[in-house]
């Protein structure tokens, strides 16, 4: 069967941004001492030796980066819509000096070709340089945002958080979209390819992560948006057991959920899990659209189209939600997370203040907000018979626009509520840390629109360049902001280390214990402080709502 390869792609366009797939060049420094543990190289090319084979990559003064290392096979041809096979090993040095092909996606807004390939199980490892650790330093695994259907690990570029929280940092590709998230009769009970991979990804680290100067026992699992719902499903995972010993979730959890109309007039409403059946019977509909016979031939035929005809924007929609009912996710998580049967790991949890302004921003030309009228319609269709309730709950004197309040209201309902109530069912048997990203004055992400009348505020994924960097936003972080990065970086860096985010003179972060309190994160002398997280959002109403 033949194998394409697409373009690779890397880049700030719209449709990234909505999903927090956002590009970051990687910066060329000087040259530095090679890290602990490594084989014969130069300083500007250390090697590494793997249990597969010796990798050489490139040294950017503070930190080093091993880029595009294979953690499984390709999954092509017969490996399609299977579990993850382990990797080839190779002779001599493979270079890791550049990132490997992102999977294969498409644009989420507008038209275009797929880009990337079926051959993209690749992660990059990000080191300190200088002095050896006294032990291994703590192994921060990130796994990427973009709604299941788009991202790559190497948008990320993990140098400053590498050097400045002297940890190991590796960021990871997995499948997407209609190639990681299908499901088929023929396929039985099989597990979501996707969170499959991670758990691949994470099984190499273990590993690998001493050669690279980590703990192997000490692996803090991360992740964004789809990112932290992935991060989320690997705690209730039982094939992820001892895989990693720490998690954080940013802007997304196991109960994440929008009610229809929330993305636009018109969209369904969505949550992030689909039982077995459900999905099976979504595949065996797809496969008949795409001309494969029912029964035992469908799987080979579906194996034998070309990846053009798979990866489409109407099968990604299609595909695009992780499924339980099987191995690596018996149950819903959000169930599991309520019922106790999640792994014992310390979490940071947290979500952004103005989380949906984002989305909304994003539709506002297409369908404006502009007055109370638009407003109820708004709230009919996403409420229902619930609609003046949640009116009188957010009603349009309290904003200072209709696009504002719309955001706020959404935010509260699909991130801000559902974050507590996870927060609560952890909280009961393990530390959680809760934070909300509160900048009011983030940066704009690079390729956002302007919308008169309307702030982004701190929006979905506009903490990344706090922690990422650089980071293609339209103006750099000012002197307060860049204070808030250090200190959030002090923060994650030293939960990966120990468990408890606390430590370096920074502001005390009290451990979440249902009290409805979370650690904002804002610059400013008095912008790190604990606030009332359930009111301000609104819980008590929502949760009236849901019960």
């Amino acid at each position: 069967m033949q194998h394409v390869r697409l373009p690779h792609r890397r880049g700030g366009a719209l449709l990234a941004l909505l999903l927090a797939l956002l590009s970051v060049t990687s910066v060329v420094s000087v040259a530095a001492a090679a890290p602990p543990g490594q084989g014969p190289g130069t300083p500007d090319r250390p090697v590494v030796g793997t249990d597969h084979g010796q990798v050489r990559g490139r040294a950017h003064g503070t930190y080093a980066t091993y880029e595009g290392i294979p953690f499984a096979a390709p999954p092509t041809g017969p490996l399609r819509w299977r579990a993850p096979q382990p990797a080839r090993a190779w002779q001599g040095v493979r270079d890791a000096g550049a990132p490997a092909a992102h999977c294969l996606q498409t644009p989420v807004l507008g038209t275009g070709p797929a880009t990337g390939s079926e051959d993209c199980l690749y992660l990059n490892v990000t080191t300190p340089t200088g002095r050896a650790p006294g032990r291994g330093r703590p192994v921060m695994v990130w796994v990427h945002g973009g709604g299941f259907i788009g991202g790559n690990g190497s948008d990320y570029n993990a140098g400053r958080l590498a050097a400045r929280g002297d940890a190991v940092v590796v960021t990871v590709n997995y499948r997407l979209g209609v190639l990681g998230f299908f499901g088929h009769p023929g396929l039985g009970d099989a597990p979501a390819f996707g969170l499959a991979d991670q758990q691949a990804a994470l099984r190499w680290v273990q590993a690998n992560a001493a050669r690279f100067g980590g703990d192997p026992h000490n692996v803090t699992l991360f992740g964004e948006s789809a990112g932290a719902i992935s991060t989320c499903a690997q705690l209730t995972s039982p094939t992820a057991a001892g895989l990693f010993h720490r998690a954080v979730l940013q802007s997304g959890s196991c109960a994440t959920a929008f009610p229809r109309g929330a993305i636009a007039p018109g969209s369904p409403g969505s949550s992030f899990f689909v039982p077995q059946r459900t999905l099976q019977d979504a595949g065996a509909a797809a496969a008949g659209r795409l001309g494969c016979p029912q029964g035992a031939g469908a799987l080979e035929c579906l194996r034998g189209l070309s990846a053009e005809k798979l990866v489409t924007p109407e099968l990604g929609q299609a595909f695009n939600k992780p499924v339980y009912g099987n191995a690596l996710l018996p149950a819903a998580p959000e169930r599991a997370l309520a019922s106790g049967r999640f792994h014992r790991v310390p979490v940071v949890q947290g979500t952004n203040l103005d989380e949906m302004r984002l989305f909304v921003g994003l539709t506002l030309q297409q369908f404006p907000l502009r007055d109370e009228r638009d407003y109820r319609a708004r709230l009919a269709e996403s409420f229902g018979p619930a609609a003046g309730a949640v009116e009188a709950e957010y009603p349009l004197a309290k904003y200072p626009t209709p696009a504002v309040a719309w955001s706020a209201l959404l935010t509260d309902t699909a991130f801000a509520c559902t974050a507590l109530r996870t927060d609560r069912a952890l909280a009961g048997r393990v530390p959680v840390y809760a934070y909300e990203f509160a900048d009011p004055d983030a940066p704009v992400l690079d390729g956002l629109p302007v919308v008169p009348g309307f702030s982004y505020g701190a929006s979905h994924a506009f903490e990344l360049p706090y922690l990422f960097s650089p980071f293609p936003t339209q103006r750099a972080l000012s002197s307060a902001q860049r204070a808030l990065s250090d200190r959030m970086t002090g923060y994650w860096t030293h939960f990966a280390r120990t468990g408890d985010p606390n430590g370096s003179g920074a502001p005390h972060w009290p451990a979440f214990r249902d009290r409805k309190l979370a650690q904002s994160l804002a610059p400013g002398a008095h912008g790190i402080r604990q606030i009332g997280f359930g009111a301000e959002h609104h819980c008590g109403f929502w949760d009236r709502q849901q019960g």
